[in-house]
């Protein structure tokens, strides 16, 4: 095996045991919105909780706890998470039994194939965009998007839309020619820090189902328009593993 090969089935022993960890994807067993309980109380998590200013308060048996967007409170062996979009507020209830969690067998991914890693030019716009696209819930949230990450495959020019994260690394939400069929509907690639030249690589044998492939209470973004590959990606991961029928 190369050491390629190695490295991937090392990443995706890694991604598993992230992805099934007691708090991870798949133990989320809810997102509440404030907004739609203006009482307060949140369905299975004790105390109330208020948006005050630029943080949620937290009111348990009389004991205020202010939370900023990403904060975190643990409840016996739940732990809740407090995000912000858009100006709207809601927490997030990670429950490690959630049945999720439970049910799960796996990522089917496909075996690590050297042909779907490539080098890839990164252009950046001049200056930041945003566009609205549809997420995981059926509504439009804006996406961010700081250049176009281009490449080749099999032979034909590819182009996709993409962010970047605070760490220099790229963020691409695609979907192409086996999507909603023998893969999930569309998939994340996080290319590593272009270099100078905007040079980077494109592997995609490391793309992941994104976080609403294991909830449904999460609310990934779907690819912005022009983000399909006119290719069939098999590799990457792409469904979760059924289960073994008996």
């Amino acid at each position: 095996m190369s050491d390629a090969a190695d490295l991937w089935k090392q990443w995706h022993e890694e991604r598993v045991a992230a992805v099934s960890a007691p708090h991870g994807p798949l133990s989320l067993a809810g997102t509440h919105w404030l907004d739609d309980h203006p009482e307060g109380r949140l369905p299975a998590i004790p105390g109330e909780w208020r948006v005050a200013g630029d943080a949620i308060v937290h009111n348990l048996d009389g004991k205020q706890t202010r939370l900023a967007a990403d904060d975190t409170v643990s409840l016996g062996g739940r732990r809740l998470v407090v995000i912000a979009r858009e100006g709207l507020w809601a927490v997030r209830d990670f429950d490690p039994a959630a049945p999720t969690r439970t049910a799960f067998r796996g990522i089917d991914a496909g075996p690590y194939d050297p042909r779907w890693s490539v080098e890839g030019r990164f252009a950046p716009y001049g200056t930041a965009r945003e566009i609205r696209v549809e997420n995981a819930d059926g509504k439009e949230r804006g996406l961010g998007l700081a250049g176009e990450l281009s490449f080749t495959l099999d032979g034909q020019e590819q182009v996709l839309k993409v962010a970047r994260q605070g760490d220099g690394r790229l963020w691409a939400v695609f979907a192409d020619a086996t999507s909603g069929s023998s893969t999930f509907r569309f998939r994340f690639l996080y290319p590593q820090a272009p270099d100078d030249q905007g040079r980077t690589t494109v592997d995609l044998n490391r793309a992941v189902l994104p976080n609403c492939a294991f909830a449904d209470h999460f609310i990934c973004p779907f690819p912005p328009p022009g983000n399909t590959l006119s290719v069939g990606v098999e590799a990457g991961e792409r469904n979760l593993t059924a289960a073994r029928s008996v």
